[in-house]
C-alpha cells in the first residue's frame, strides 16, 4: 500500500496543484503541535486555534478556486448554449456534431473539478482524523459542528460541491438533446443501432457526483448491504475487464450460493417449534434448532474468508456437501427420534456459511464497471432467499413415508433443500471457473488485489488525472522519511499492513466503528427475535397454523426490495446517512415498544403492525448503517482475511446466536411471558444504540 500522502500526490492535477489540500503541511503541524505541548511551547487552546485557522485557509483556498473553475465551465456552457439554439433554427448536421463534442470536452473538465474536489474532501477527513488521533480529542465534532451548521459554511462547498450539481445537468440534458436530434438525421445505414445509448462523458460525470455526495441510487443502496468498502481516493484509471478473473457464470454461481443459503436459513423457521415436540423437546427449544446455525457460522466465516485468499471453487464445493450432508441430517432425526441429529444437522448447516467467499468474488473478480450491479445482486438474492425459505415452508404441508422414511411439514424442508445442493453441487462442478490469482512476483497484481478487496466503486471513470512528475520524487522520499520518524501515525509501513487477527482488527476500530457495529448488532437480534420465535408467540396468541405463519414471514421477506427503492430513490437524495439512521433508530424503537403485551388483549393487528414497522424500520437501518460502517472503517480493514465485511458479519451472527439462545431462556419462564421477556434486551440494546449514536453523531459525514 502506498502512503495517503504520496497517493494524494500521484493523483493530482499538475496544473492545480497549489489550490489542493496541503496535507504535507498540515500533517508536519499535527507533528509539531506533539512536541510543542510535550516541552509546554504551547497549551492545548493555542493549538486548536492555530489548526483551526490554518484548515479554514486551506478549505477557502480550495472552495474559490472550486468556484472560480465553476464559473469558467459556465461561461463554456453558456457560449455553447447559444450555438445550439441557432442549430435548432437550421439544423446542419456535422455542426451538431462539433457542438456534441464540445460539450463533452467541457463534461470531461467538469470531470476533473469533481475529482479535485473529492480528493480534498478525502484529504480533510484525513487530517481530522490524524489530529484526533494524536491528541486524543473529539475535535472532529467541534469543527464540523461549528462550520457545517453556519450559513456562510465553506466546508460544506467542498462536501457537497453546491453549484456543480446544475452544471452537470446542464452538460447532460444538452448531450442527450443533441443526440436525440443527431439521430432523427441519420439512416439506419449510418446508425445500426436505434436505441439511444448513454454517453460515456454523463455517465463518468453522475459517476463522480454519486461518489463525492454518497447520495445512492437504487442499485448502491443494495450493494452497501453487502459491506464491499470503497477504497480512499478516487482512482481515476479505467479497469479493464480481466478475462482470466471474471466469469459470468461463476458470479450467477455465487448469486446462487447467496440465495440458497437464506432459503436454507429460514425455510425451518414456521415448522421449529412443532419439530422440536415431536422429538420431545418444549416448543421454544427452536431457538436453539435456528440458532445452532449462526453458532457454526461464527466459525465457518473466519475460515471461509481466509481460505477464499487462495481458492473460490474449493471453498463453495465444501459449503455444498456440508450443506447437503447437514440437512440430510436434519431430515433424518425425525425417523432417529433425536434431537441431537437435529441439532448436529444444522451446525453442519452453519459450517457451510460461504457467505465470505460469495463477497469476496464480488469484491475480488467482478469488473469495476458491474461490480455495483453484482453487489446489489448479492442483496437482493439474500432478500429474496429470505423470502422464500418460509414461502415454501408453507407448501410443504403433506405427509407421506417412502421407503420407512417420513415426509411431513417437520422433515420436507430438510430433503427439499438437500435435493437442492445436490443439483447446485453438479452445476458448480460443470460451470464454475476457477479465477487466476495473482502472481506473488507482481507488486502491481498484489496491489490491485489489495485495493478491490472488499471495495464498492461505481461507474466509469475516464483516464483524466496524470502521475507525478519525476521532478518531486525528492518530495515523495521526505514524506516518506516523516512518516518512518512517526510511528505513531498510520502512514508508516506497519501500521499499513490489512489486520492479521481479530484482536489486530479490533485495535482499528474506532468509537464511530464500534457504535455502528453496535447498531448492527441491534438491528439484526431485534430481527431475529421476531422471526425466531414468530412461530411460538402467534400459536400461543392466536392460534396460527404453519401456512399462516409462512405467509407472515414472506410477505416481511418481499417488503425488502421495495422499501430499498423507496430510499435508495428518494430518501436517500434528501437527507443524509446520519440523518436517516436516527430516524429509523427511533422507528425501530416504537416498533419493539408496540410489540409489548400490555394489560390489554394482544391482537393479530397489534403483532402484525409493530412487527412490520420494526421489520422495514431495520432493514433501512441496515443499508444505511453499512453505508456508514465502510466510510468511518480504517481502509486496513478493507482487504485481508479479517476485514470489515467479516467484523459486521460476525457481529450480526453473533447478534443472532444471543437472540436465539434468549427465546429457548425465556421460554422456561412460560410461552405466556416469552413476548414480554425476549422484547426487553432488545429495547435496552435499542436505546444504548440511540444514546451511542448521538454521542458520535459529528463524526459521521
Amino acid at each position: 500500500m502506498v502512503a495517503f500522502g504520496k497517493k494524494l500526490k500521484e493523483r493530482q492535477i499538475q496544473q492545480w496543484c497549489s489550490y489542493y489540500i496541503n496535507y504535507k503541511l498540515m500533517k508536519k503541524k499535527v507533528k509539531q503541535y506533539a512536541n510543542q505541548i510535550e516541552t509546554g511551547a504551547l497549551d492545548h487552546r493555542h493549538i486548536l486555534k492555530d489548526f483551526c485557522r490554518m484548515l479554514d485557509n486551506q478549505i477557502e483556498k480550495i472552495v474559490l478556486f472550486m468556484l472560480e473553475q465553476q464559473g469558467l465551465l459556465a461561461s463554456r456552457i453558456a457560449e455553447l448554449n447559444q450555438q445550439h439554439y441557432s442549430l435548432m433554427e437550421q439544423p446542419e448536421f456535422f455542426r451538431m456534431s462539433e457542438l456534441r463534442e464540445a460539450y463533452r470536452a467541457v463534461g470531461q473538465d467538469l470531470l476533473q473539478l469533481l475529482l479535485f474536489v473529492e480528493i480534498n474532501a478525502v484529504g480533510i477527513r484525513k487530517i481530522l482524523k490524524k489530529f484526533d488521533k494524536r491528541f486524543g480529542y473529539k475535535f472532529t465534532d467541534y469543527y464540523v459542528k461549528t462550520r457545517a451548521n453556519h450559513p456562510y459554511s465553506q466546508l460544506q462547498q467542498v462536501f457537497k460541491h453546491v453549484g456543480l450539481g446544475a452544471v452537470v445537468g446542464a452538460i447532460s440534458r444538452n448531450i442527450a438533446d443533441l443526440q436525440d436530434r443527431q439521430g432523427s438525421y441519420l439512416s439506419i445505414y449510418d446508425e445500426p443501432s436505434l436505441l439511444p445509448l448513454q454517453d460515456p462523458v454523463v455517465d463518468s460525470l453522475k459517476s463522480a457526483v454519486d461518489r463525492l455526495t454518497h447520495s445512492t441510487n437504487f442499485l448502491e443502496f443494495l450493494g452497501k448491504h453487502a459491506l464491499i468498502m470503497p477504497e480512499q481516493l478516487p482512482f481515476p484509471a479505467k479497469e479493464p475487464i480481466d478475462d482470466q478473473r471474471y466469469h459470468f457464470m461463476s458470479l450467477l454461481l455465487n448469486l446462487v450460493n447467496t440465495f440458497l443459503y437464506m432459503v436454507n436459513t429460514y425455510i425451518i423457521v414456521p415448522t421449529a417449534d412443532d419439530y422440536s415436540m415431536s422429538l420431545g423437546a418444549p416448543a421454544t427449544v427452536c431457538g436453539i434448532v435456528i440458532g445452532a446455525m449462526a453458532i457454526a457460522q461464527i466459525f465457518s466465516s473466519v475460515y471461509f474468508s481466509a481460505w477464499s485468499n487462495r481458492s473460490y471453487f474449493r471453498p463453495l464445493v465444501f459449503s455444498s456437501i456440508v450443506l447437503l450432508v447437514g440437512n440430510s441430517m436434519y431430515a433424518m432425526a425425525y425417523d432417529c427420534h433425536s434431537i441431537t441429529i437435529l441439532l448436529l444437522g444444522r451446525v453442519f448447516c452453519g459450517l457451510g456459511s460461504a457467505r465470505a467467499v460469495n463477497r469476496r468474488y464480488i469484491s475480488d473478480c467482478v469488473p469495476l464497471k458491474i461490480r455495483m450491479q453484482a453487489s446489489a445482486g448479492f442483496v437482493s438474492a439474500s432478500a429474496l432467499g429470505m423470502a422464500c425459505g418460509p414461502a415454501l415452508a408453507g407448501l410443504l404441508q403433506t405427509k407421506f413415508k417412502l421407503f420407512n422414511i417420513t415426509f411431513n411439514q417437520d422433515t420436507l424442508p430438510g430433503w427439499v433443500m438437500t435435493l437442492a445442493w445436490l443439483m447446485y453441487l453438479i452445476w458448480l462442478w460443470i460451470s464454475f471457473r476457477e479465477p487466476a490469482l495473482p502472481t506473488e512476483d507482481s507488486p502491481t497484481a498484489q496491489e490491485t488485489n489489495a485495493v478491490r478487496v472488499d471495495n464498492l466503486e461505481k461507474g466509469l471513470v475516464q483516464p483524466l488525472l496524470q502521475s507525478a512528475e519525476n521532478e518531486h520524487n525528492d518530495e515523495d522520499e521526505q514524506d516518506d522519511e516523516d512518516q518512518e520518524c512517526d510511528a505513531s501515525e498510520d502512514t508508516s509501513e506497519e501500521s499499513r499492513h490489512p489486520a492479521n487477527s481479530l484482536g489486530s482488527a479490533y485495535r482499528l476500530l474506532t468509537p464511530s466503528v464500534k457504535v455502528q457495529l453496535l447498531i448492527y448488532f441491534m438491528l439484526k437480534y431485534a430481527m431475529e427475535i421476531l422471526l425466531s420465535e414468530s412461530s411460538v408467540v402467534t400459536s400461543y396468541y392466536f392460534a396460527w397454523t404453519t401456512s399462516s405463519v409462512s405467509i407472515f414471514l414472506a410477505c416481511l421477506g418481499l417488503t425488502v426490495l421495495p422499501v430499498n427503492i423507496i430510499v435508495g430513490h428518494y430518501l436517500s437524495n434528501m437527507y443524509e446517512d446520519r440523518q436517516m439512521l436516527i430516524a429509523s433508530e427511533i422507528v425501530v424503537l416504537l416498533g419493539i415498544l408496540f410489540s409489548f403485551n400490555f394489560f390489554i388483549k394482544y391482537s393479530v393487528l397489534q403483532y402484525v403492525c409493530s412487527g412490520l414497522i420494526m421489520f422495514v424500520a431495520a432493514e433501512v437501518l441496515e443499508g444505511v448503517n453499512l453505508s456508514l460502517l465502510s466510510r468511518v472503517m480504517s481502509s486496513r480493514l478493507s482487504r485481508g482475511t479479517y476485514n470489515g465485511g467479516l467484523l459486521s458479519t460476525e457481529a450480526g451472527t453473533m447478534a443472532r446466536v444471543v437472540a436465539d439462545a434468549t427465546i429457548t431462556l425465556a421460554g422456561y419462564l412460560g410461552e405466556n411471558m416469552l413476548l414480554n421477556i425476549t422484547l426487553i434486551p432488545s429495547l435496552m440494546i435499542c436505546i444504548a444504540s440511540i444514546i451511542a449514536t448521538f454521542c458520535t453523531y459529528n463524526t459521521l459525514y
